[in-house]
């Protein structure tokens, strides 16, 4: 018995030689620090571009509804022959800058709603602090124009109380609990039908307490990559994913009570 514990052990012990020593021909590559990059202190315009860009596909969630072609105008390509937003957005509003106006449609996006769409547009001071909403500016305006926001913006902006989130929006302010606001004061109907209103780039809400089930629902919120609804694979990764945080537990669940509750 002692013999054959003693060859067990032994090839074992070879296994892991072997191994071993191929760990150390194979060359080891050392992972970079992501630099964390200060907006407010001499930023250059490439940099804020840089910063945008990833508030652009990442936190912003502006790929959720933009360039799709449906509910919001598309931005980073061609719109109705008027190119792509940082060339046109100088000549939306009457009377405002490109940079005025971005800032305008990020921040009172009600003030101005572009022909042809509807007002669904977040306040985005919901999900961004300044500085990103600054960098994201400087990104669109980066797409076919010239980029004017500086450094001096973003410091600026730290200093303002408008800077701030709305009143009442996301979790420490308390905010609305009625679904209907909340759909609507997050964008979703943008992308969600209910009703015969809404978009069709997401599963539609009509019957949506048939399908799912409360758990299902909540998990779409706060998780929205977690799984993908039959039919709608390719869109997997667009809705934003800020909601968990954004919304109050109270808010999320007047929500999947409201969504359950569609059948």
């Amino acid at each position: 018995m002692w013999q054959t514990n003693l060859k067990v052990l032994a090839v074992g012990a070879l296994v892991l030689a072997f191994y071993t020593g191929v760990a150390h021909i194979i060359p080891q590559l050392e992972s970079e620090v992501p630099e964390a990059l200060d907006l407010s202190s001499g930023a250059t315009p490439e940099m804020l571009v840089a910063a945008g860009e990833k508030a652009y596909n990442g936190a912003g969630g502006c790929t959720a509804c933009h360039g799709l072609g449906t509910r919001a105008p598309n931005l980073l390509t061609d719109e109705r022959g008027t190119g792509q937003i940082g060339a046109r957005c100088a000549n939306r509003e009457s009377g405002k800058d490109c940079k005025q106006y971005l800032l305008e449609a990020m921040t009172e996006p009600g003030k101005f709603v572009a022909p042809g769409y509807e007002p669904i547009m977040p306040d985005m001071r919901r999900q961004l602090a300044m500085d990103q909403i600054w960098a994201l500016i400087a990104f669109l305006q980066s797409q076919g124009g010239e980029v004017t926001v500086t450094a001096d913006d973003v410091q600026a902006a730290s200093g303002e109380s408008g800077g701030a989130a709305p009143s009442g929006s996301g979790p420490s302010g308390g905010g609305s609990t009625d679904p209907m606001e909340l759909l609507n004061g997050n964008a979703c109907m943008g992308c969600h039908a209910l009703q015969g209103a809404g978009g069709a780039v997401g599963p539609p809400f009509d019957g949506i307490g048939s399908r799912l089930s409360r758990d299902l629902i909540r998990e779409s919120i706060i998780d929205p990559n977690a799984k993908a609804s039959p039919g709608f694979e390719d869109f997997k990764g667009m809705m934003p994913t800020n909601f968990g945080t954004d919304l109050s537990a109270v808010q999320v669940e007047a929500l999947v009570t409201f969504l359950a509750g569609l059948r």
